[in-house]
């Protein structure tokens, strides 16, 4: 390959040289580019030959525990059951639906014939790569809106599907994003495209039976901060065009029996202020951090004048407790909070005027775990569906009679192979940060694996975007935990876990407050004796790399392996660049280096890329997808190349998916391979024995020491001599 000359760039009176850019300016396309990655490739294999066989034994563990052949809990909605169900040996999902009757309850009777709506295996076909992303019924429930995506590039191909002839009409849109609503009368459909920029910034719609070139524009967002999305109310009285930045955000509504008709605006975006709503009865309940509400509260208002003047306080501010979003029944109104770093539900009573009744938390089994909401579209309801899961308890699904507070479990998630539960703890843990903050950490491990230094440990971390990694169960990580691995989530800054405070305490120029607390949560689980740096493993995708490659640089020695999945870590080179996907709108997450020098220094002072120095990297384990929009397949190729040029003895893989985007494979047991892959990296990075151990841990059940034991030294790097 030629010698290309470095690329300078300069920024606020800073010069920046940039040796790799060619992997970026000759494009995904380029057969050079292409050649370069797949030797990547070639190489990673090569590399991981000696756990081949790992691998494959640990691909057939995640596989054995999962029942291939399943079925989803069935959702009703008007005359019909939905539902999902897989088959052994196939890749994806098939969508099915059954009619429902009076009495149905749970389900769909038995004996009622299956419709099948959509086989996702039928329609990927030999595509490498097969994604769906509108899924969306009319009102009388006769055509199905449904997208599909065969590169991982994320956008498109609408079509229609008259389900009672089970074929797709003429009627085809290329280039569409997501959210999608249709109109009452069942033949008016509102879809959303994206820029070049792949933000979705207009509205359009479309009228069946018609080509889509005579679609009509309703609405463009010109402001390329925000994104715009569409979608109805739960009644579906009301089509919602919403418009939302990373930190504003306004509503529009329409009549959904006036589709034609013009959209009306709710208020008007003001900076810094958020709301979203629901329909009920003739009110708008609309969920909202204005007038000072920090982690927000619930007004209402009319229909009629839905502006902030006619705001009506129906739940306060309550500074504890985050309210994250609302759903409305005919009787009842359920509040989905975040308290103490925890999802929970609460059921507030509503009379036939909107006034409150009592109101009461679902209790849940355990201390640490997860509560979400189902799918719920049946607004005469007295039954709430909703999820629980625990990093023990697999995902469950549960009704809920809001008046009687009896509890039905419909399914839990079934684990093949004889699990325990019992066999686990799971556990919360508080780490101390620089500046004082307690930050939680959510741990897992088997019943049996007490406290040793010698013991291997993951830890899990993302912190950004208000994105909240809560503890749920994975049949998966049971082939680590069954090696004696501990496996944890550092809660970080960045994040919302502990509410909004949490989130804007790890942002623009206090961002370096999310590595610091992962930091500080590695090295109190090394205080308390649950591993130590040579066997401390951590991992993150996305932000959660650029989290990665943040640490290793600013902690030397603290980690003894690492995995960066699609990791954004040219951050400066990303972030300047506002004809990139994303980036103008990503100015409000991390700042805008292009407008402010200070912001332009602060970001060049962590990104993972322009910091790499010349000394000792763990074993390092990086993903790409060649058609990711999100973060660039250039990223991690330019990252895992300066590493190597800078450290030549680092063990470095790059892995890159040829036919895929953002989120990786899109067939399940491609995805449970990709898995294995990573546990086979960190078992032999780490040095952990490869076999599971059936019986009791033996060496990790050991008396805890004291917070400030001596441990013993951590055993020369890979490439000591």
């Amino acid at each position: 390959m030629a010698r290309r000359a470095p690329v300078s760039r300069r920024c606020h009176g800073d010069e920046v040289v940039d040796p790799y850019a060619w992997l970026r300016a000759q494009g995904k396309d380029d057969p050079e580019v292409r050649a370069y990655l797949e030797a990547e490739n070639t190489w990673t294999e090569a590399s991981l030959a000696p756990v081949a066989e790992l691998r494959e034994r640990l691909f057939e563990e995640i596989k054995g525990r999962i029942k291939e052949t399943d079925l989803s809990v069935p959702v009703r909605k008007g005359a019909w059951w939905y539902y999902s169900r897989t088959e052994e040996g196939a890749q994806y999902p098939i969508h099915c639906r059954k009619a429902a009757g009076g009495d149905d309850r749970h389900g769909p009777a038995e004996g009622v014939p299956e419709q099948v709506m959509l086989d996702q295996n039928v329609e990927a076909g030999d595509s490498e790569f097969f994604a769906v992303g509108a899924f969306d019924t009319t009102p009388d429930a006769s055509v199905l809106a449904w997208s599909s995506d065969t590169d991982g590039d994320e956008r498109y191909t609408m079509r229609f599907r008259d389900l009672t002839t089970g074929e797709d009409l003429p009627d085809v849109i290329e280039g569409t994003y997501y959210g999608t609503a249709w109109a009452a009368d069942g033949a008016t459909f509102f879809y959303v495209r994206p820029d070049d920029a792949m933000r979705p910034y207009q509205l359009w719609r479309h009228r069946l039976g018609t080509p889509a070139d005579d679609d009509v524009l309703v609405q463009t967002e010109d402001d390329d901060r925000f994104f715009l999305g569409v979608g109805t109310t739960k009644d579906e009285r009301y089509l919602v065009l919403g418009l939302e930045s990373k930190v504003t955000s306004e509503a529009w509504v329409l009549d959904a029996s006036d589709p034609t008709g013009s959209f009306r605006l709710v208020e008007p975006r003001r900076q810094d202020v958020e709301y979203g709503l629901e329909h009920w009865n003739g009110r708008f309940f609309i969920v909202t951090n204005a007038d000072g509400a920090e982690n927000f509260k619930l007004v209402s208002a009319p229909v009629s004048s839905p502006g902030h003047d006619h705001w009506r306080e129906v739940v306060a501010h309550r500074p504890e407790v985050k309210l994250s979003g609302v759903d409305v029944f005919a009787g009842h109104l359920v509040l989905f909070e975040r308290a103490e770093g925890l999802r929970r539900i609460r059921v507030q009573a509503l009379d036939a005027e909107g006034a409150l009744g009592d109101d009461h938390v679902i209790d849940q089994p355990e201390l640490v775990g997860t509560a979400s909401g189902g799918s719920n579209p049946e607004f005469h309801s007295r039954v709430l569906r909703y999820g629980y899961s625990s990093m023990v308890t697999p995902s469950s699904v549960f009704d809920y009679d809001m008046d009687t507070r009896e509890r039905t479990l419909l399914k839990q998630q079934p684990v093949l192979g004889g699990y325990d539960p019992d066999r686990y703890v799971t556990e919360r843990l508080w780490a101390m940060a620089d500046d004082g903050a307690v930050v939680p950490i959510s741990l897992v491990r088997r019943a049996d694996r007490l406290r040793d230094v010698t013991a291997p440990l993951l830890l899990y971390g993302y912190g950004s975007y208000e994105a909240s990694m809560d503890p749920t169960f994975s049949s998966a990580r049971l082939s680590l935990l069954d090696r004696g691995f501990v496996f944890a989530i550092a809660h970080v800054r960045g994040g919302g876990e502990m509410g909004r405070r949490w989130y804007t305490e790890g942002k623009l120029l206090a961002k370096r407050t999310t590595f610091t607390d992962f930091i500080a949560c590695a090295h109190y689980l090394i205080e308390q004796g649950w591993t130590s740096p040579s066997r401390l493993a951590i991992r993150g995708g996305s932000a959660g790399g650029l989290l990665v490659g943040a640490v290793l640089n600013m902690a030397p020695g603290l980690f003894g392996a690492a995995v960066a999945e699609v990791p954004f870590v040219d951050v400066v080179e990303a972030i300047l660049d506002a004809s990139l996907p994303l980036t103008a709108l990503e100015w409000e997450e991390w700042g805008n280096p292009v407008e402010s020098a200070e912001a332009y220094a602060y970001m060049k002072g962590y990104d993972p890329y322009l910091n790499l120095e010349a000394r000792e990297y763990p074993p390092l384990l990086v993903t790409a997808g060649i058609n990711d929009p999100r973060v660039p397949y250039w990223q991690p190729a330019k990252w895992v190349a300066r590493l190597r040029a800078t450290v030549p003895e680092a063990r470095v893989l790059l892995k890159t998916e040829m036919g895929a985007g953002h989120m990786g494979p899109s067939g399940r047991y491609d995805a449970w391979r990709d898995e294995a892959l990573v546990y086979a990296f960190l078992l032999d990075a780490l040095g952990v024995a490869s076999t599971p151990d059936a019986g009791p841990l033996g060496p990790f059940a050991g008396e805890p020491p004291g917070p400030f034991a001596s441990y013993p030294p951590d055993p020369p790097g890979p490439f000591a001599s």
